[in-house]
């Protein structure tokens, strides 16, 4: 992953958005020596967006699990039939 200073972003940002948008490698951005951003492409962006969602969606389950808020397969059935109707 490259760094960069933001005063670099400030000078050179479309040619670093190009590349970032081309290349698909985040670039970090630094500010006072101190990380302060991540610059990445649109489609990275939303594709770990996507994913996120899905462990988050994963994680609810498995607490449900864990409190005991389950369902057997056939009630399960019901809900959805019900929901898709």
């Amino acid at each position: 992953m490259r760094t960069e200073l933001v005063t670099t972003l400030k000078r050179k940002a479309t040619e670093i958005i190009s590349e970032v948008g081309r290349d698909r490698v985040p670039v970090l951005i630094t500010q006072h020596g101190r990380p302060a951003a991540y610059l990445m492409d649109v489609e990275t962006y939303e594709r770990l967006h996507q994913r996120l969602a899905i462990l988050e969606g994963i994680a609810r389950g498995e607490r449900a699990i864990e409190q005991g808020r389950i369902v057997s397969q056939a009630e399960a059935k019901k809900r959805m039939a019900r929901w898709l109707s």
